[in-house]
C-alpha cells in the first residue's frame, strides 16, 4: 500500500475517532497536503530558504544584471500579472523576484478595517 493510501486511511480513522468536529476534513485532501509538504519543521524550511538565498546572493554578486530590481505589489492578482509579464519579456522567471506586501494585503482584507498584520507591530 502506498504512503498516500496509508495517510488517507489514518485521517479517515481520526475522523471516526473525533466525530463531527472533523466532518469538514476530507481524508484524501489532508493526505495530499501532507505528501506535498516536504518540510517536517520550521527549521527545515529556514535552512532550505537560507540555502537558496546564499546561492542567489553569490550569483547576484557575480552578475547583478541578471536580477529584477525592486518589483513590488500589494495584491496577489497584480503580482500574478507582473510575473506573467516578466516571463513574456525575459522568457523565464528564474532569478526574477516579486515582493508581495503582507501588511498591505492584511490591511485590505481585514474585517476590522485597514489594520496592519502582526509583523508591523
Amino acid at each position: 500500500m502506498s504512503t498516500l493510501n496509508k495517510d488517507i486511511e489514518t485521517v479517515a480513522a481520526l475522523k471516526e475517532t473525533y466525530g463531527s468536529a472533523w466532518n469538514a476534513i476530507n481524508p484524501e485532501y489532508a493526505a495530499r497536503m501532507r505528501a506535498q509538504n516536504k518540510f517536517k519543521t520550521g527549521l527545515d524550511i529556514a535552512k532550505y530558504t537560507a540555502a537558496i538565498m546564499r546561492k542567489d546572493m553569490e550569483r547576484y554578486d557575480n552578475d547583478s544584471s541578471q536580477y529584477t530590481q525592486s518589483l513590488g505589489c500589494w495584491h496577489g492578482f497584480i503580482g500574478q500579472q507582473k510575473l506573467i509579464s516578466i516571463k513574456k519579456h525575459f522568457n523565464s522567471t528564474d532569478r526574477k523576484y516579486l515582493y508581495l506586501s503582507g501588511w498591505m494585503v492584511a490591511a485590505l482584507r481585514s474585517e476590522f478595517g485597514p489594520l496592519p498584520d502582526q509583523s508591523m507591530h
